[in-house]
């Protein structure tokens, strides 16, 4: 059996996006959503590895009557109200968003888009729940499935912090660039691409023909 070629070979049809997003809290349902980053992904047609494509990066307006936490500011650095934020409306920055994802679902033949993240039921809740703020109804991610980062570098590596993770793969990171949802989702991106690419450069990917 031969390497898949596709993205849609290679995961059912899905779509892989890196998303990490910078918050006000951890309640998604009353706190704000300050950052969003996405990063798709894309198969090499010669190797089958799997490599970062495109980054899109939103600085996010808080909803109106939205929860920030100053713990959740000083964790992250965010100043909400910096002037040169440029920070856009949720529903503004979603539609530009699933406008591009949908163009690259189309490109790739796939049906969904599916949610990658470090411990991603956390940007999964946030980006559902501001899906659900703006009213959208063409989401073109999956509403559960995710894949996270965490438990694979744990299986893989036997770290679960996404610096320590990316240090055992020998991904660069600097700590003082982390907690910025672009720098996040990029690291994430790689730390996901090789862990693929090395589960199927010890033969775990395409399963031999018996199974086993």
């Amino acid at each position: 059996m031969t390497s898949p070629k596709l993205v849609k070979e290679r995961f059912r049809g899905f779509l892989p996006v890196v998303v990490d997003v910078e918050t006000g809290g951890f309640d998604a349902g009353k706190d704000a959503l300050l950052e969003l980053a996405a990063v798709t992904l894309q198969l090499d047609a010669e190797t089958g590895l799997l490599a970062p494509k495109d980054c899109y990066h939103f600085h996010i307006e808080p909803f109106a009557g939205a929860n920030i936490e100053p713990a959740a500011l000083e964790f992250t650095g965010i100043d909400p109200d910096h002037p040169f934020r440029f920070a856009v409306e949720e529903k503004d920055a979603l539609a530009d968003l699933f406008q591009k994802l949908r163009a690259e679902q189309k490109a790739a033949e796939c049906q969904r888009s599916v949610l990658v993240g470090h411990n991603a039921w956390f940007d999964l809740a946030f980006l559902n729940a501001a899906v659900q703020r703006a009213g959208i109804k063409r989401n073109p991610f999956h509403p559960f499935t995710s894949f996270d980062t965490a438990t694979l570098a744990g299986l893989a590596y036997g770290q679960t912090v996404l610096a320590k993770a990316c240090q055992v793969a020998g991904i660069e990171f600097d700590t003082n660039e982390a907690h910025s949802a672009r720098y996040d989702t990029e690291r994430t991106a790689e730390l996901f691409c090789r862990i693929v690419n090395e589960w199927q450069g010890l033969g775990g990917w395409p399963r031999p023909a018996s199974g086993r």
